[in-house]
């Protein structure tokens, strides 16, 4: 598409940290923290910057703590 613009450069990553559990929560958001590759509280990963990872990371924004990989908290 002519007047999109790609907001994420090929091959950045994310940090990802899964700071509440599952439990309780609806079905639809225990299989997309699965998807995204979080199995337990505390558990931390990194995935690729695109978009339909960050879809999955919006979907569950009040599970998890994002922050650009390599940087230091």
């Amino acid at each position: 598409m002519p007047g999109k613009q790609k907001t994420t450069a090929a091959g950045k990553r994310l940090t990802v940290k899964q700071v509440k559990s599952g439990i309780g929560m609806p079905g639809v958001q225990k299989r997309t923290l699965r998807a995204i590759g979080l199995h337990h509280h505390q558990h931390v990963i990194e995935v690729t910057d695109t978009p339909s990872m960050r879809g999955m990371l919006f979907h569950v924004r009040h599970l998890v703590q994002v922050t650009p990989a390599g940087e230091a908290k």
